[in-house]
């Protein structure tokens, strides 16, 4: 059960939570789960939080707390306006402090009030290269947020956008080294198959490689693959 206002000794312990949070112990999804969890401990009105990415022009939803939180972001994503995207693009907290009343962003007001969500703050993460985004805290109070909830609401998301904002940034990173080592790995058994080829049949590289490619095409597989069975056996697959 949520307090009516916000404590101010938890509220302290829930920053301090936030800063103690490593990498090691966490994924993306565990960040916002301990953010959703201290933001239903120190705020009233039952939260739930969600991430918002906004790159090359596109507008995601990384991770969600609950299923309101992803479909009341769809319906941002999809009219192309509301708190979530205010915030990201523009690095300006944007807050809906009551959805029963606010006559911006079009018709997601009385959308997300159909959906029992009374209140919006939408905080952005730190501007990154290539990437914006923010992390949306939707309210489920049965009244609208007064001004001490949302002097609170702003310190919290403001603490707790730097794990979820490093969190992000690191699993992307992790992300790009998987995909650039598995490209390595690639190039580097075409090449290995390509050079067995070359001496073989005398052939010059871009010989080997064409019919590296032209059993890719006939076989439907990837050159890589063919090329991996080729090192393995010696032996080229049929088509």
């Amino acid at each position: 059960m949520t307090r009516p206002t916000p404590d101010p000794d938890l509220t302290q312990l829930a920053f301090d939570e936030l800063g103690r949070m490593s990498f090691a112990e966490h994924s993306l999804e565990s960040v916002l789960q301990k953010v959703t969890d201290l933001a239903a401990r120190v705020l009233p009105g039952d939260p739930v939080t969600s991430v918002t990415i906004v790159s090359q022009g596109r507008s995601s939803t990384v991770a969600a707390s609950d299923p309101l939180a992803r479909d009341l972001d769809l319906v941002q994503y999809a009219q192309g306006s509301g708190p979530c995207l205010q915030a990201a693009t523009t690095g300006v907290l944007a807050e809906l402090l009551d959805t029963g009343s606010d006559p911006r962003w079009g018709s997601f007001p009385q959308v997300a009030a159909d959906r029992g969500c009374r209140g919006v703050f939408s905080f952005p993460l730190p501007p990154q290269e290539l990437i914006s985004g923010g992390l949306n805290v939707y309210a489920r109070s049965p009244r609208p947020l007064d001004e001490e909830t949302r002097r609170v609401a702003a310190r919290f998301a403001a603490y707790a956008v730097v794990p979820v904002s490093n969190m992000y940034l690191y699993e992307t990173a992790v992300e790009r080294a998987e995909h650039l080592r598995s490209a390595l790995d690639s190039r580097a058994v075409i090449d290995q198959a390509k050079g067995i080829l070359m001496e073989r049949h005398k052939w010059p590289a871009d010989q080997a490689f064409s019919a590296l490619a032209q059993l890719s095409m006939e076989t439907n597989r990837k050159v890589r693959d063919i090329a991996e069975e080729f090192v393995t056996t010696g032996e080229l697959p049929s088509a």
